[in-house]
C-alpha cells in the first residue's frame, strides 16, 4: 500500500473535541484509543520526542525498555501471542529500525499481530544519507502488511487507525510506521477515528454456501477423515467452534506447531503433532485418509515434505465463520476403526522412540524430552512454553502438554535464534497470571542474553529452562546425518551460565544428575521470580522421529539411521 490520499479509507466514528497538541502526543493519545497498555522499546534520537510524551503518560502505558531492538519486537510477538492484542514495539532511526527487521520478519511469517513504530530524520533531510538515516519503508514493504512513512504531524492519528486495523484483521501480520522527527515535534489540531473499513482490503472473505455445501458432503462421505489444525483457530479465536466441529464428526486430527494448544494435549482425537519431528501417527495417516481438511493452516515445507507425495484432497475455509456452517451439515459420526489405527503409530513411537527418551535408565546422561516432560508435568500442564529455536525446540513442542490454549509460543516460519528469551518477556507481560517457562538452548540463549538486563529491570517472574549440549544441536545432527559426521563449526565453549544470571541478579542452578532433576525443577517453580536452571543433557542427542528434508511425509526415522 502506498502513500495515496486517505480521506476515503477511514469510516470516521464519533469524534471528540478537536486539541492542538504535538505529533508525539498524538501518537501516545492514539496508541491508548487503540487500548495499548504495555509496548517495547528503545530510545535513540529520532524517537525521542516520542519518548518525551510517553513520560507524562506513565500510568497509561507500560513501557518496557529492552537491551536490544530485534528483543524489543520479539517481546511485542510474545506479549501478542498470548494475550489476543496487538503487540507494539518503539524504536529509533537507523540501527534502531534494522535491528528490528528479523523480528518484523518472524512476525510477517506466523501471523503475529504487530506495530513497529521507528523514528526518522526530518524530512528535509531525507535521502540526503543523515546520521542515522535508512530506508525503513524500501526495507520492510516486503515483510509487512503494510509499511507507511508519516511525515506531516497531521497524519499521525490516521496512520494509527489504520495500521492497528490492518494489523490485527484477516491474517494478522506486522505494520511498519516510520515517523520523521518533524511529525513528531509539530502541532496538529487532534482528533481519532478508528479505522473499520478500508477500500479494496477485505480481511474476511464471505464463505460460499456451495463450497461449505460441497465440504460438508465430501466429509459425510468420507471413511478416515484427518483434519490438519494450524495456528489460524487460535488466531481466529475458534477454538471451540473446531472442537465441537471434530467431536460431532469424529474427526481425529494433528497440528501443526504453531497449532498446538488449539485442543488440550489429552483430548482423545488430538492425535499429536505434524511436520518433521512430529508424531507417527499424523504423518502417516495423511496420506491413508480420505479426506484431509487443513484448518488454519498453510501447508508449510516443514508439514508437506515432497508434495508430490502429499495428500492431495483438501478443504480449506476461515475458522471462525466456515467451521459451523460445515459442522451444522455435517452427521454425527463415530469412526471408531480408523482412529484404531493411529493406536498402533502411537506404540510403535512410545516403544521405539518416547520411552528411552521420557524414561532413561538411570546412569545415563539427562535427555531433553525428560527435562522437558517432568516441568510440563511439574506445572500441571497449565504454562505457557516459550522455546528459542532448535532441537530444544522440537523437544518441547514434542513433550510439553497444555491444556490451555495460547500455550505455545515459538518462532515456526522463520525459526529465529534468539526468539526465546525476549518472546518469554513479552508473554509474561501478556499474561501475567500464568507460569511461563522459557525453553532454550546454548546457542540460541547467547544470541539474546542481554535480555536478562530486562528482567533484571523489572524483576520479570519467568522460568527459563536451558538445555545445554554444549553444541549447536540441530545443525549438528544434519552434519551427522547427511554430511558424514563432518561436525564444521558447531561446538560450543561455553560461559558459566548459573555465574551469569546470577551477575543479573537471577537466581540459577546447574543439574548435571539425574536425582538431582525433580527437586531442581520444584525450587525453580516455587521460587518467587526469574530463575534460570541449566540442565546438561547428553552431547549428541538426536530428535527422533525425522523426516528427513525434501522427503515424504512417510519417509521416517526412527533412530540411528533406521526408517520406521
Amino acid at each position: 500500500m502506498n502513500r495515496s490520499n486517505h480521506s476515503q479509507s477511514t469510516q470516521p466514528s464519533t469524534e471528540e473535541a478537536k486539541v492542538n497538541i504535538s505529533g508525539s502526543e498524538a501518537l501516545i493519545r492514539s496508541l491508548l484509543a487503540e487500548g495499548v497498555d504495555t509496548m517495547f522499546g528503545y530510545p535513540g534520537g529520532a524517537i525521542m520526542p516520542v519518548f518525551d510524551a510517553l513520560y507524562d503518560h506513565k500510568n497509561d502505558i507500560k513501557h518496557i525498555l529492552v537491551r536490544h531492538e530485534q528483543g524489543a519486537v520479539h517481546a511485542a510477538q510474545g506479549y501478542a501471542r498470548v494475550s489476543r492484542k496487538t503487540g507494539v514495539a518503539l524504536v529509533t532511526s537507523g540501527p534502531g529500525a534494522t535491528n528490528a527487521v528479523t523480528g518484523i520478519t518472524d512476525a510477517m511469517m506466523d501471523s503475529t499481530p504487530l506495530v513497529v513504530i521507528s523514528g526518522q530524520v526530518i524530512s528535509g533531510l531525507l535521502g540526503s544519507d543523515a546520521f542515522q538515516e535508512a530506508d525503513v519503508i524500501g526495507i520492510t514493504q516486503p515483510i509487512t502488511k503494510w509499511a507507511y512513512q508519516v511525515r506531516r504531524a497531521e497524519e499521525i492519528p490516521w496512520a494509527v487507525s489504520r495500521a492497528f486495523y490492518i494489523a490485527r484483521s484477516g491474517r494478522p501480520g506486522p505494520v511498519v510506521l516510520d515517523i520523521t522527527k518533524d511529525a513528531q515535534i509539530n502541532k496538529l489540531d487532534y482528533t481519532y477515528s478508528k479505522t473499520s473499513f478500508l477500500r479494496s482490503y477485505i480481511p474476511f472473505p464471505e464463505p460460499e454456501t456451495e463450497n461449505i455445501k460441497a465440504a460438508a458432503e465430501l466429509i459425510n462421505r468420507a471413511q478416515k477423515p484427518l483434519a490438519l489444525v494450524g495456528q489460524g483457530v487460535i488466531l481466529g479465536n475458534a477454538e471451540q467452534e473446531l472442537l465441537a466441529f471434530l467431536e460431532k464428526g469424529g474427526i481425529p486430527f494433528g497440528s501443526t506447531i504453531l497449532g498446538l494448544s488449539a485442543i488440550p494435549s489429552d483430548h482423545p482425537l488430538n492425535a499429536g503433532m505434524l511436520g518433521m519431528h512430529g508424531n507417527i501417527a499424523p504423518n502417516m495417516n495423511t496420506n491413508e485418509c480420505d479426506v484431509l481438511i487443513a484448518i488454519g493452516m498453510r501447508f508449510d515445507d516443514r508439514v508437506t515434505g515432497n508434495l508430490n507425495t502429499y495428500a492431495r484432497v483438501k478443504v480449506l475455509g476461515n475458522a471462525k465463520e466456515t467451521l459451523p456452517l460445515v459442522t451444522e451439515l455435517i452427521g454425527e459420526r463415530n469412526r471408531t476403526e480408523w482412529i484404531e489405527t493411529f493406536g498402533k503409530y502411537k506404540k510403535t513411537e512410545f516403544d521405539c522412540v518416547i520411552k528411552a527418551e521420557l524414561f532413561p535408565e538411570n546412569g545415563g546422561e539427562l535427555k531433553m524430552g525428560e527435562v522437558v516432560n517432568k516441568v510440563s508435568e511439574a506445572t500441571g500442564h497449565k504454562a505457557v512454553c516459550v522455546t528459542d529455536v532448535g532441537q530444544h525446540q522440537m523437544m518441547a513442542t514434542r513433550y510439553f502438554k497444555s491444556t490451555l490454549t495460547r500455550s505455545m509460543v515459538t518462532s515456526g516460519g522463520l525459526g529465529t535464534m534468539g526468539f526465546g528469551l525476549p518472546a518469554g518477556i513479552g508473554a509474561k507481560y501478556g499474561a501475567p497470571d500464568r507460569t511461563v517457562c522459557i525453553f532454550v538452548g546454548d546457542g540460541g540463549l547467547q544470541m539474546s542474553i542481554q535480555e536478562l538486563g530486562t528482567i533484571l529491570e523489572y524483576n520479570i517472574d519467568v522460568k527459563i529452562i536451558l538445555l545445554n549440549n554444549n553444541y549447536l544441536g540441530m545443525v549438528r545432527q544434519w552434519q551427522e546425518l547427511f554430511f558424514d559426521e563432518r561436525y564444521s563449526e558447531t561446538h560450543l565453549k561455553n560461559p558459566d551460565f548459573v555465574k551469569i544470571a546470577e551477575a543479573y541478579g537471577i537466581r540459577g542452578r546447574k543439574v548435571t544428575d539425574r536425582k538431582e532433576l525433580d527437586s531442581a525443577i520444584e525450587e525453580m517453580l516455587s521460587h518467587e521470580g526469574a530463575y534460570l536452571l541449566e540442565a546438561v543433557v547428553e552431547t549428541k542427542g538426536m530428535v527422533y522421529p525425522m523426516v528427513p528434508a525434501g522427503g515424504s511425509v512417510t519417509d521416517i526415522l526412527i533412530g540411528n539411521g533406521h526408517k520406521l
